[in-house]
């Protein structure tokens, strides 16, 4: 009989055998070979993927948003709930870029979109400077259709990844021309990229985009009555705002378009006819509400592409031929929930503080800074739902005005790593820093060929499976 002593005994040998030069491989290959396999439907053939995005989602954050949500709406999220499906598919993805260990998103998307890894900084281009041709141009020439949905400017690094090649990602009028007519669904921010006002060539893309049979449009309104097969809709000059400071506005609640509301008008008409298609979807300011350790902001723009994803899985449960990919490009500042309290009793309580915020930190500094003498503290307090204690209020406003603090982890030494540290001691909210980590992602997938999304993924493996299934 072959006991678990002797089990053992074969496992340590083999580990022992990995630390050998070149026994590594052999070990971890059999381990995959051996990994069970998540169902697919079974009709194999994919007319369709949906690629979502939640651009620099750490892995708590999607334990938080669980609790959050049931928190606020009293009920859970749609990815936790995709998590529990047993035919999905379920796994990490390997993010790194050519240069780093922590790769930015132009990089990242990069390898999604043309199968190599690049640096940081540039979209499909090699580091010795080769143009690397994207994956909506080589899925083209097989005649699929290629979208883009963003909260962030169409222009941004994530979506420009699937689409066009520049050496540096900030060449975002370079990305607007490269997107005609290999784009057929555009939608987001980035109106200065489009409009002769704001372009230093002064070129009229949006002009450019009619002739070429695009319906433009730049407002909710237009949006949920437009009928063209083709749009472009840029509905903010820059990113979209945070959802937390939308919800606040009229004007913004009655222009700008949730990012849910933008999906259903890409899918709905990507579901039209048999033609194959790719679309993006990205909930990008997940990632910026990261940058300024802002919970508040992040997790209801964490429920945001939550509820895009439960209108993606609703509107193609009937159809056996999409694959359905949420994932991140790269974790963000590594939030996570501490615990507090005597056996750490009073972490649910502080959790709870997150619904009474109403405003983002970025907001908050930006009023501040408008209002030259007005009262910090006061404003916190308003918004965030917090009291700063004066040492702390007089390190924030040292900060801001004179750009030095006392701190000694360089990385929070700056007005958002300061302020997402004292609301982190009213809510429990801890962070790593105010960049982007190395972390793997999280992957979930659902439909014909999810298992190729199981396990370990490299992420510029991810070209080849989509090519691949559509191609």
């Amino acid at each position: 009989m072959f006991s678990a002593s002797n089990r053992s005994v074969v496992d340590r040998r083999s580990w022992l055998k990995a630390l050998t030069l070149g026994g590594a491989a052999s070990v971890f290959s059999s381990c995959a070979e051996k990994k069970p396999a998540a169902q697919s439907t079974p009709n194999n053939k994919v007319r369709g993927v949906i690629f979502m995005v939640s651009d620099g989602m750490s892995p708590g954050v999607l334990t938080m948003a669980q609790a959050f949500s049931q928190q606020i709406r009293n009920s859970g999220t749609t990815w936790w709930k995709l998590l529990n499906e047993r035919s999905a598919a379920r796994g990490l993805m390997d993010t790194q870029s050519a240069n780093s260990m922590v790769t930015d998103s132009a990089a990242a998307s990069s390898a999604w979109g043309s199968g190599h890894r690049v640096n940081n900084g540039m979209i499909n281009v090699t580091p010795d400077g080769k143009e690397l041709e994207p994956i909506a141009a080589v899925l083209g020439k097989k005649g699929v259709r290629c979208g883009l949905v963003t909260t962030a400017k169409i222009t941004h690094a994530t979506p420009a990844g699937f689409a066009t090649s520049v050496r540096n990602r900030d060449d975002e009028e370079s990305i607007a021309l490269q997107y005609l007519n290999r784009v057929e669904i555009l939608l987001g921010g980035g109106v200065e990229y489009f409009d002769p006002a704001s372009r230093k060539d002064r070129k009229d893309l949006f002009s450019e985009y009619r002739t070429a049979g695009y319906e433009v449009i730049r407002n909710r309104e237009q949006l949920q009555s437009v009928k063209g097969k083709k749009l472009l809709g840029t509905f903010h000059a820059g990113h979209f705002p945070y959802n937390i400071d939308r919800e606040q506005n009229p004007d913004l609640m009655r222009d700008v378009p949730t990012l849910e509301e933008m999906s259903r008008a890409a899918v709905s008409r990507f579901l039209e006819g048999n033609q194959n298609f790719l679309l993006q979807i990205e909930g990008a300011r997940i990632d910026h509400a990261a940058h300024m350790n802002d919970i508040g902001a992040l997790l209801r723009e964490q429920l945001a592409f939550d509820d895009a994803l439960a209108a993606v899985w609703g509107m193609t449960a009937g159809h056996d031929d999409i694959l359905i990919v949420v994932t991140s490009d790269h974790g963000n500042a590594n939030p996570g929930l501490n615990g507090l309290g005597s056996t750490y009793s009073d972490s649910n309580k502080a959790f709870q503080h997150i619904s009474g915020i109403k405003s983002s930190h970025d907001k908050i500094f930006h009023d501040w800074e408008s209002h030259p003498g007005s009262d910090l503290g006061k404003l916190i307090q308003q918004q965030l739902a917090i009291t700063l204690q004066t040492d702390e209020l007089d390190a924030l406003q040292n900060i801001l005005t004179n750009g030095k603090v006392n701190e000694w982890n360089d990385l929070l030494a700056k007005p958002e790593g300061l302020l997402g540290q004292f609301v982190g001691n009213h809510t429990g909210i801890g962070w790593t820093g105010t960049s982007h980590t190395s972390d793997p992602t999280l992957v979930s997938a659902v439909g014909p060929q999810s298992e190729r999304f199981s396990g370990m993924v490299i992420n510029s493996d991810v070209f080849g499976h989509i090519v691949e299934l559509l191609g």
